[in-house]
């Protein structure tokens, strides 16, 4: 029965079959549809990744464009503007590859009858783990430093838990314990750079199977558009621990001794083992460095404590607003005036209406300490006239004061700043010892 499994109805071997399945199908996926290449650049990889961005797209977009539209009736076409790996053209494009794949296994087999190739399986290896070891490293070190997910913004801590969305509320909770998100990160860069090290090289695999079944959870129960991406570097793990499956069930189920596993070379001389082994183990390092300072530099440049802030960071609560000469009561109901101005980012503000909706703005300082609001548009799109244009006044640090137009109607608005801190998400802490569960 198990020569059955293993051996098509020719005669031919199944593993051989999978295994050239496997080296299309994975090696086009690894390619064109990951930033992979990028990390395995190291130190070059964000210097070739701003001039070149989404590679794949250019290439891609008139295969998958005609398929979507005749095959699934959809437009296939990926956004430019999205970060999302989950569109529509990037399922048709799986789909593609899926084709590809089995017409050219079909076509190797025809012209190739060997039944087996020891030589393509230790260069395969070798390629998924340095596709799975770069993957897991720059993954890694985006929660390491933490910058994947950041902590809450000033205007997420106003925003209601339940106009949140599943990835909102993932993201965040994550961003709300850095020591968190930094174990995770540490997990995955260690499984990454297991991988590159032949030695380590299954329980690289291993690693990278836990954080890989974790991260495909909490994308497919949070909704976060990377589930095709993370189902991948599931399969390319179990791929890599395959070989090693019958000797851990030997240990772990069976509770017996195993032999040592001996995988296939890349060369048939020793000396060229080696110095693969040690060119593979510096790679690694060098994808680490990369990926390191490229998240260093973003958490220099938009996280860390020495970020660039706005002029008026903090939140600001509303206390007299004056229109058209006239003071506004604070009505929920009123369509016109604020109940905060948030200021975080450089370049945004985001006011809160009376009814608590949260509108995020654009907002530009003058030389002269004036202050203009904008609508947010698309950032490749015409910047529209400010709906605001006000001068600031500081009599305190902690007071106030905006006069203008707002929407061509002079305005007049007093307000002060709310310490961040007065937040329970912020002040809460961390306590060894409670009586009670403090929920609220």
């Amino acid at each position: 029965m198990t020569a059955a499994i293993r051996t098509g109805r020719a005669g031919f071997p199944l593993t051989q079959l999978a295994l050239r399945f496997c080296v299309v199908y994975f090696g086009l996926f690894c390619l064109l549809l990951t930033y992979i290449p990028f990390a395995l650049l190291g130190l070059l990889g964000r210097w070739v990744r701003q001039y070149w961005g989404p590679w794949n797209m250019a290439i891609t977009d008139p295969i998958t464009g005609p398929v979507g539209r005749a095959i699934f009736g959809v437009d296939a076409v990926q956004r430019h503007d999205s970060g999302a790996g989950d569109q529509a053209a990037v399922w048709v494009l799986v789909f593609c590859l899926l084709i590809v794949a089995v017409v050219a296994t079909a076509v190797w087999t025809v012209l190739d009858r060997r039944t087996s190739s020891p030589r393509l399986l230790a260069w395969f290896t070798l390629f998924l783990r340095l596709c799975l070891g770069g993957q897991m490293v720059e993954f890694g070190f985006a929660k390491l430093i933490p910058t994947q997910m950041p902590a809450p913004g000033l205007a997420q801590l106003l925003q209601p838990y339940g106009d949140l969305s599943p990835a909102s509320v993932l993201w965040l909770q994550v961003g709300s314990s850095y020591p968190y998100e930094m174990t995770l990160g540490a997990v995955e860069v260690v499984a990454g750079l297991l991988l590159f090290v032949s030695r380590t090289a299954g329980l690289g695999a291993a690693v990278s199977l836990v954080s890989t079944a974790q991260i495909l959870l909490l994308n497919m129960t949070f909704d976060i558009p990377e589930k095709l991406l993370a189902g991948h570097l599931l399969l390319i793990s179990l791929f890599l621990l395959a070989p090693y499956l019958p000797r851990l069930a030997d240990v772990f189920v069976r509770q017996r001794a195993c032999a040592p596993l001996t995988p296939p070379a890349l060369f048939t001389d020793d000396r060229r083992n080696r110095i693969a082994t040690w060119v593979v183990a510096a790679l690694g390092l060098w994808v680490a460095l990369g990926s390191g300072y490229d998240r260093w530099v973003v958490w220099q440049e938009q996280y860390g404590a020495a970020s660039p802030k706005s002029e008026l960071y903090g939140i600001w609560e509303v206390g007299e607003f004056t229109l058209d000469g006239q003071s506004t009561p604070p009505l929920t109901t009123d369509e016109t005036r604020w109940q905060r101005l948030v200021f975080d980012d450089p370049e945004e503000a985001t006011y809160q209406r009376m009814n608590g909706e949260l509108v995020p703005a654009r907002a530009l300082f003058r030389s002269d300490g004036g202050l203009e609001l904008a609508t947010m548009t698309d950032p490749t799109a015409e910047s529209p006239p400010p709906f605001a244009t006000l001068s600031t006044e500081r009599p305190t640090p902690d007071e106030l004061r905006l006069r203008g137009t707002l929407n061509d109607r002079p305005v007049t608005i007093t307000l002060h700043r709310v310490d961040p801190n007065s937040f329970t998400l912020r002040n809460r802490g961390f306590h060894w010892v409670q009586d009670y569960p403090y929920f609220r």
